[in-house]
């Protein structure tokens, strides 16, 4: 036990006690402190933290907190810098506890994390704050002269609201000479006087006194309190009025209403006349019971004035006095015990709540301390708390009427954002009652799902030449997360399309998922490639979630067609021998032409759009076939020139022609020069043509001979036949998306030509008059030119004479 006391010797040399402090520790965690009434606010009235073996860093961290048990109003809390109990309002012990002696005020210390609970009790100590009091201040008492010395005669009682030492020890009477003073002790320990007669009185000498009576208290300082006593000598009157019990003992049930009769005190007085007529009053009750109860002066009935309330007090002690006429008195006492009636509904406290919730965490969590009240007693106050709507959440009993609330699932923000859930207390009066409180709890997001997208794969159709920056498609990826949990951006996987980093080719819009074209394409170089597009969100740590994105290019008629054969004009030209017995419909020739692109836009169709005999010869539209339309006869011109138009399917469609020379014979010895056919158009300028001419064919004969060497010593393999007019096409020269298929604009390879060849001399002319395979041409073969008269060049291996055929492909 620990004591503190605390003196202050004021001026006037009076020792004055200010309060003091008694703790005592109980058993099982719980606290008991004594301490004065009236003690000013912020006074410490012990350290919790200390008394209990607590870490003072704790009790901040632990979320503790006072809770009062059995009375509305809070009077104490804890300072959770310094583990103190302090006073947060001023304690009045007599508004409290009235009479009582002991004055409890039982607490309740919660700690949470683990949750723990401490009982606090404090005993209110009486300090000397209330003088005595007499009911009236004026007492009147008619004696009769004929009283003897030594009769007594009983005096107000006085009320001081202290109680124990601080209530009223003693009374003093003024000093005179015919009365003194008797103190007596009341069996519950309060004090009464009697006037007692010294001297008899006579009432022809003095028919009125005047004396002062003083009640003290026990306090330090005392206090006193007095009352003038009024003596009217007459008559005696030697019966003093009797109640007909000493004590009256009712229950009164609270809520009350306003009249209802409480109980009736009755007390008869053996006198006559007005002697014997009684009358009734309080002679000591509180400021409190003066407020809800009143008597009838006559009839001593004492009934209800104000609503009583069983949560405030639940007993009243009052002090009735019985009067005759001539002022005699007698007392008796009513306890009113006042009962409890269930008025009052539970009362549910959220003591502490985790919101939001985090949607990981594991069922079982505890997220809220629930504390349900109820200030009626006993039945009234046994009471159950459940939860009403199907939530993952339940409501787990703790220590007396506190709750745990822990979630009974797993949560999932994405499906439910928040919860309403509300409670239901009900206590186990009759009728019961019931309250109801709503927790508004949200779930707080936690990034668990990656971004998904709209579509398993994206297709993506561009057609080549586009504008670079043009949109190529669009992607959509959906993140149900929150906020930043569920903001999407978008990136490309870094790879290569035909060994350059796609960078180059494509770019993303980081928000929008929209990708852009860096560059034109070009469906020749290639036709479609795949990207990787790569959803991340912006989470912590992020989730992220690929697709692929197809693009694949279109075409667009942007090649025009390539003839192969007969190859463009330059400085030479090609003729061709058609014999002169060719019947119609023979073939005689063909164009061979390739697109570049492909489709529609590489179908190919064929027209003569010149020709020197125009009813002679027909191409087809679709294969290049030129072919004799009519019978040859003698009368038609030995040398024909014509020229074809090759066109594709493409919208707009491109063009391009060539010149075919075809040479009526069947003896290469009756063709003129073939100098006539080329420059038949332009004989005004034959003399500059010639000088070119020449020029070209030693240039050409150089460079030949350079390059058979070139393909001897390198290549060994199959030659490539390179004349200037490129009679024979070797496989290798065909582009790489052509294909050989009947009616597309390629001669099949079952047709052989022969053909007369020139390097641009008007007098180098060439045939070749045997048929061409191309096995037939071995690596060891040489081109030779002969030098009788420039008519021919000779392909020969060991001397023999070689002769080409034109080949498609």
């Amino acid at each position: 036990m620990k004591m503190e006391l605390r003196f202050f010797l004021p001026t006037n040399g009076i020792i004055w006690v200010t309060f003091f402090v008694v703790r005592f520790c109980c058993s099982y965690g719980d606290l008991s402190y004594s301490l004065p009434e009236e003690m000013e606010r912020g006074a410490v009235v012990g350290n919790i933290a200390k008394d209990l073996g607590l870490d003072i860093k704790g009790i901040s961290r632990r979320n503790a907190r006072i809770n009062l048990k059995g009375s509305r109003k809070r009077f104490c809390e804890i300072n959770s810098q310094s583990g103190d109990l302090v006073i947060a309002d001023i304690i009045d012990r007599e508004e409290l506890c009235g009479s009582k002696v002991s004055c409890p005020l039982k607490y309740e210390l919660v700690l949470e994390n683990p949750l723990e609970l401490h009982r606090i009790l404090l005993q209110i100590q009486d300090v000397n704050d209330n003088s005595p009091r007499f009911p009236n201040h004026d007492i009147k008492l008619e004696i009769r002269e004929s009283a003897v010395k030594g009769a007594r005669f009983p005096l107000d009682e006085a009320h001081d609201s202290d109680v124990g030492r601080n209530g009223i020890q003693n009374y003093l009477l003024e000093k005179n000479q015919h009365f003194t003073l008797a103190v007596h002790s009341n069996p519950d320990g309060g004090k009464y006087s009697e006037l007692v007669l010294d001297k008899e009185l006579d009432r022809e000498q003095q028919h009125e006194l005047s004396l002062l009576l003083t009640a003290i208290d026990g306090g330090t300082p005392p206090r006193s309190g007095t009352a003038i006593i009024h003596v009217t000598v007459l008559d005696a009157n030697d019966n003093l009025p009797v109640f007909s019990q000493p004590v009256y003992r009712v229950s009164l049930p609270e809520n009350s209403p306003s009249g209802t009769v409480v109980v009736t005190v009755s007390a008869t007085d053996a006198d006559e006349g007005a002697n014997g007529e009684v009358t009734y009053e309080f002679s000591r009750i509180s400021d409190k019971a003066a407020m809800l109860f009143s008597i009838d002066r006559v009839t001593g009935e004492i009934t209800v004035t104000e609503q009583i309330d069983f949560e405030e007090r639940s007993e009243y002690e009052l002090r009735v006095q019985a009067k005759d006429g001539s002022g005699l008195a007698s007392n008796a006492k009513v306890i009113i015990d006042i009962s409890d009636v269930n008025d009052n509904a539970p009362i549910i406290h959220i003591k502490s709540l985790v919101n939001p919730v985090p949607e990981n965490v594991t069922p079982g969590t505890e997220v809220g301390i629930i504390n349900v009240q109820d200030d009626d007693s006993e039945g009234n106050r046994q009471m159950h708390c459940t939860i009403q709507q199907n939530v993952p959440f339940k409501l787990n009993p703790s220590i007396e009427n506190y709750y745990s609330l822990v979630t009974t699932d797993d949560l999932d923000r994405e499906q439910f954002t928040d919860y309403n859930i509300t409670l239901l207390a009900t206590d186990e009066g009759n009728p019961p009652l019931s309250s109801t409180k709503t927790i508004h709890l949200f779930i707080s997001d936690v990034n668990d799902n990656p971004p998904v997208f709209e579509e398993q794969s994206y297709s993506a159709y561009v057609s080549e030449n586009n504008k670079p920056g043009s949109s190529v498609c669009s992607v959509t990826a959906r993140d149900p997360d929150w906020r930043q949990n569920g903001t999407v951006f978008y990136s490309l996987l870094p790879s290569e399309v035909n060994g350059v980093p796609l960078s180059s080719y494509l770019s993303i819009n980081g928000d929008t998922g929209v990708i852009h074209a860096v560059r034109a394409f070009d469906y020749e170089q290639f036709r479609s490639f795949k990207v990787q597009v790569v959803a991340r969100d912006n989470g912590s740590p992020p989730l992220s979630s690929n697709v692929t994105v197809s693009v694949f290019i279109t075409d667009e008629n942007d090649n025009s067609p390539q003839i192969l054969y007969p190859t463009p004009e330059g400085n030479s030209f090609m003729t061709e021998m058609v014999p002169k017995a060719a019947l119609s419909g023979s073939l005689l020739s063909k164009v061979i032409a390739v697109d570049a692109d492909s489709g529609q836009n590489a179908w190919l169709s064929y027209q003569i759009i010149k020709s020197t005999d125009p009813g002679l010869f027909t191409i087809g539209v679709h294969s290049g076939e030129i072919r004799a339309q009519r019978d040859i006869s003698e009368s038609d011109s030995m040398k024909q020139n014509l020229v074809i138009s090759v066109k594709d399917n493409g919208q707009p469609s491109l063009s391009t022609t060539c010149a075919v020379y075809l040479l009526i014979s069947d003896n290469l010895a009756e063709v003129p020069e073939l100098k006539d056919m080329s420059y038949e158009e332009n004989n005004s300028k034959l003399t500059s043509y010639l000088i070119i001419a020449l020029v070209s064919v030693s240039t050409f004969f150089l460079t030949f001979i350079i390059l058979i060497i070139a393909v001897r010593l390198c290549h060994r393999r199959k030659p490539r036949l390179l004349f200037d007019g490129a009679v024979a096409i070797p496989s290798a020269y065909l582009p790489p998306n052509y294909a050989d298929v009947d009616g597309t604009g390629t001669l099949r390879s079952a047709y052989n030509y022969d053909a007369y060849m020139t390097t641009g001399s008007r007098t180098s002319d060439f045939k070749f008059v045997q048929s061409y395979s191309e096995d037939a041409l071995s690596a060891g073969n040489t081109l030779k030119k002969t030098h009788d008269n420039g008519d021919f060049l000779d392909l020969t291996d060991n001397g023999s004479k070689f002769s080409t055929l034109v080949n498609t492909f």
